[in-house]
């Protein structure tokens, strides 16, 4: 199983869990940013600023490593933490990224036959012709804290479309906001989508609702169908909504309860009868064994580019 890009962060000489055990050694790179080759991308050298134990799946730092000392960062060790009050907090500058291939593994996500929810998608890519896809939600979606646009979720998952479909002619449109709750979203629907001509909309909110004093539950599940059910009426699109991970659990403004509303948006995507990406779901499965902090670039409730590319494989595993 090759793994590409895989995110840490190393505090001292503790270990960090990569997401297989059983590495074949001879795979492995540690490189300094995401992509290869990228201009200033160091590569690191084993024993001399890393040791990796192949069987248990972890890396650590050596005593004099060049790569960044994560226990640095002004958040770490903190507990319901106030981000504002500490600058510098993001966790761009300390991560490293590894490629290597495991000796077992399988697939991060299981696919999931919706072909009846999204068949007039498939229909219009089939033809051929423009076909615009649309990412609607908060700052996640708005590409919060991928380097680049292509890493973008939504971008990875168009070019996935055009490689599939490479007679339709895809566009990527991205309405999404940052901070924006579904309140937020209903307000922006006309200006952001429902004038806008799309043939998908890809929806996902959740971070902003659920931190304290914010959304309830209720209402961010009438508000998804609200969402649902205008655009089905003024554009014909269809609509995937996917949900959103948990954010540091030492973060002081969030409710932590991400499963709920998670759990919510699968069920408003059950009674719209739409398709559904298990975003939540996906990424619990990579933290069973890896740090909340080595997948998020703010470390707060953003992904890095690793993290991305989660969402990605959640939304490539609906399959239509």
């Amino acid at each position: 199983m090759p793994v590409s890009g895989e995110s840490l962060v190393l505090a001292g000489t503790t270990p960090g869990r990569l997401w297989f055990e059983a590495i074949q050694p001879e795979s492995v790179v540690v490189r300094s940013t995401y992509l290869p080759n990228q201009e200033g991308t160091t590569v690191y050298e084993a024993g001399r600023d890393y040791v990796l134990d192949v069987d248990a799946g972890t890396l650590a730092r050596t005593a004099d490593s060049r790569i960044p000392d994560f226990s640095k960062n002004p958040l770490y060790g903190q507990q319901e933490f106030d981000h504002t009050k500490f600058p510098g907090y993001g966790n761009g500058p300390y991560f490293v990224f590894v490629d290597y291939t495991a000796k077992d593994g399988a697939a991060l996500c299981a696919p999931s036959d919706q072909t009846a929810l999204l068949a007039g998608t498939r229909k219009k890519l089939e033809a051929g012709g423009p076909f615009k896809l649309l990412a609607y939600g908060d700052s996640i979606t708005a590409g919060g804290e991928a380097t680049s646009v292509p890493l973008r979720f939504q971008q990875r998952y168009a070019a996935c479309l055009r490689e599939r479909f490479p007679q339709a002619e895809i566009t990527v449109e991205n309405g999404a906001t940052g901070g924006d709750t579904t309140r937020n979203g209903l307000a922006r629907l006309e200006e952001k989508v429902l004038t806008r001509a799309p043939d998908l909309v890809l929806i996902g909110f959740g971070m902003n609702d659920h931190n304290v004093g914010s959304v309830p539950l209720d209402e961010f599940k009438k508000n998804l169908l609200d969402m649902i059910a205008q655009i089905r009426d003024r554009t014909g699109a269809e609509v995937m909504l996917f949900s959103a991970f948990p954010p540091n659990p030492a973060w002081k403004f969030g409710s932590h309860r991400m499963e709920q509303y998670a759990a919510a948006t699968r069920e408003t995507a059950v009674e719209a009868e739409c398709a559904f990406a298990d975003v939540y779901g996906t990424w619990m499965q990579v933290l069973a064994r890896k740090d909340t902090e080595s997948l998020l670039g703010n470390n707060i409730n953003h992904p890095n580019d690793f993290g991305h590319w989660i969402y990605f494989e959640a939304l490539k595993a609906v399959r239509f």
